[in-house]
């Protein structure tokens, strides 16, 4: 499997290519940042990554940073029927959730600039406020300028339920606040990977033992990736490309919410696996 990955080397930040081979972990250095590949048409950017050459870090062991540049990320609910019914189990506006799920629109919303994107293995947040939080594991598509799927990545989409359940109009502050998307290790090009649905697990610990775990398939998606696609970009532009979450299947029931020290592993099939502890924000 091939994955590109963005490492923070001494002073200096890299995009680099990681491909295994026969046990062997190998790599090297893309010529371009990732807003540059995602500015170019799918064919001449996969001619870049193919073309990135050796090299050798120059510290040891590199930090790995979350998988994004210049890229903003956004997101797209109800897509599961897990995910509407989730909905509906937290507000006193069920009936709305099952409109979006059947709409010919669906829900596309704001999630996170570059800088709040949290990598594998940093802390991914719950707000203060809350009482009632919960990660949300999804598949995030590496979309280019040009609407085209450059890559897979995994994806958490931390939210809380209680704020949004109070009032769907707070769907903004259950979603957007520090450190409540994470995204990682690396990015999958989707010329990698075959146009098969995409198995999606997740486990959540808590002082040792696994306290929620369940998968789910994006076979059981309401909508396609290239439908979610199309609609985040009838009205807008990414000129150095954008990530889209494209929703969460697995969704703890109303009697579960995350623990300031838990941990939560999101595991995509032949994409990667996204393990982040959880801390409070906020006041």
């Amino acid at each position: 499997m091939t994955t590109l990955v963005h490492l923070r080397d001494g002073d200096r930040t890299r995009w680099v290519v990681r491909r295994q081979d026969d046990g062997r972990t190998l790599e090297a250095v893309l010529p371009a940042s990732l807003a540059e590949l995602l500015a170019l048409p799918l064919t001449e950017a996969r001619s870049l990554v193919e073309s990135a050459t050796d090299w050798q870090p120059a510290s040891d062991g590199p930090e790995v940073l979350a998988p994004v540049d210049r890229q903003e990320v956004w997101a797209a609910g109800v897509t599961y029927l897990r995910s509407r019914d989730g909905r509906a189990e937290e507000s006193a506006h069920a009936a709305m959730y099952d409109l979006v799920y059947d709409a010919e629109r669906p829900e596309v919303f704001f999630k996170a600039t570059p800088e709040r994107v949290v990598p594998h293995g940093a802390p991914v947040g719950i707000r203060a406020d809350s009482g009632w939080d919960v990660p949300e594991p999804e598949v995030g598509l590496v979309v280019n300028s040009r609407a085209e799927i450059f890559g897979y990545v995994a994806g958490n989409d931390m939210s809380s339920r209680s704020i949004e359940g109070e009032n769907p109009l707070y769907l903004p502050q259950a979603k957007i606040y520090d450190r409540s998307c994470a995204l990682g290790p690396g990015i999958v090009p989707a010329w990698e990977r075959t146009d098969t649905p995409v198995e999606i697990a997740m486990q959540i610990h808590r002082d040792g033992r696994v306290v929620f775990e369940g998968r789910t398939s994006t076979s059981s998606m309401h909508r396609s990736f290239a439908e979610l696609v199309d609609w985040l970009f009838r009205g807008m532009g990414f000129p150095a490309g954008v990530v889209l979450m494209t929703g969460t299947g697995l969704v703890p029931g109303s009697d579960f919410t995350l623990h300031e020290g838990d941990r939560v592993v999101v595991d995509v099939a032949e994409v990667g696996v996204l393990a982040n502890p959880v801390t409070v924000v906020g006041r």
